[in-house]
């Protein structure tokens, strides 16, 4: 399965953004275990933005960073202790901007089951993986139906691990299940069967 991943990925034209924006990186790791996990944090409570919220390892962009795939490597390190050498960087998936006006570029890694990874809880509260299944199989407890500048995104949430999986990590994760596994699921598409959940309009900010 993984080795479709790979190919699939290789040959993936993602979307860039070209507007002028702080910028951002996050590693969506995939642990190589028999049965595929996907790796999340969950950002500590003690934070004045995103408290609380299930996020990929990831952060700003730092002058030293040589490009995005170093800012996406140097966070996992810093957050959870992830060695650079045991990533197997497999592809990226296109750019997305967050609802603060941060352009955000999202990398698909392999890492080895059971490394020592360990949470920095300056940022963060715990690490967790949901198997890959819950995704394929698009075991969505709800849609978020979001307005953005006049156009719905349907955005799937997930309960997994006690944990709740949507927003801006939900969006980069349609595209890895769409684009890398060849799901038929998509954001812009109404989708079958599930619960709606209907949030305020939305214009992303640019500037």
């Amino acid at each position: 399965m993984l080795e479709n991943v790979r190919e699939r990925l290789h040959a993936l034209q993602p979307r860039r953004i070209a507007l002028d924006m702080p910028q951002a990186a996050v590693l969506m790791a995939i642990v190589e275990r028999p049965a595929p996990t996907l790796l999340f944090t969950r950002r500590a409570d003690h934070l004045k933005q995103h408290s609380g919220q299930v996020a990929f390892p990831g952060g700003k962009r730092e002058p030293d960073d040589t490009d995005l795939l170093a800012t996406a490597l140097r966070e996992a390190h810093e957050e959870i202790a992830l060695p650079r050498d045991h990533v197997e960087v497999i592809g990226r998936l296109s750019d997305v901007i967050s609802l603060h006006g941060m352009r955000v570029t999202p990398y698909v890694g392999l890492i080895p089951p059971d490394l020592p990874l360990r949470p920095d809880f300056e940022e963060l509260d715990t690490i967790f993986e949901v198997p890959l299944s819950l995704f394929l199989e698009d075991c969505r407890s709800h849609t978020d139906v979001i307005t953005v500048d006049g156009r719905p995104i349907y955005v799937p949430s997930y309960h997994a691990e006690g944990h709740i999986i949507w927003g801006l990590s939900a969006m980069m994760l349609v595209e890895l299940l769409a684009e890398g596994f060849g799901c038929d699921i998509s954001l812009d598409r109404f989708p079958v069967g599930g619960r709606l959940r209907y949030r305020p309009p939305r214009k992303l900010r640019t500037t």
